[in-house]
């Protein structure tokens, strides 16, 4: 794995975990979308950088591989 392609990655776990945050709450949510505007911004520059846009095969291998928790098998 690249280092290109593990910040790709955490990029992407970053914006996945700032999502569920603003989404805990629907009532609250729309107050906090905007704060999803910078972890957006970091996690398409990371995959463009990566090559993985559009490759979100890779991308989630590497996300498993990274944070397997986050695979979907333990919820």
């Amino acid at each position: 794995m690249r280092n290109h392609e593990v910040a790709a990655a955490q990029a992407y776990v970053r914006l996945l975990e700032a999502t569920r945050a603003v989404l805990a709450d629907p009532a609250e949510a729309p107050l906090y979308m905007p704060l999803l505007a910078s972890p957006i911004e970091e996690a398409d520059e990371a995959l463009r950088s990566a090559g993985l846009s559009g490759n979100e095969d890779r991308l989630f291998a590497l996300v498993r591989a990274l944070h397997p928790s986050l695979s979907g098998s333990g919820r």
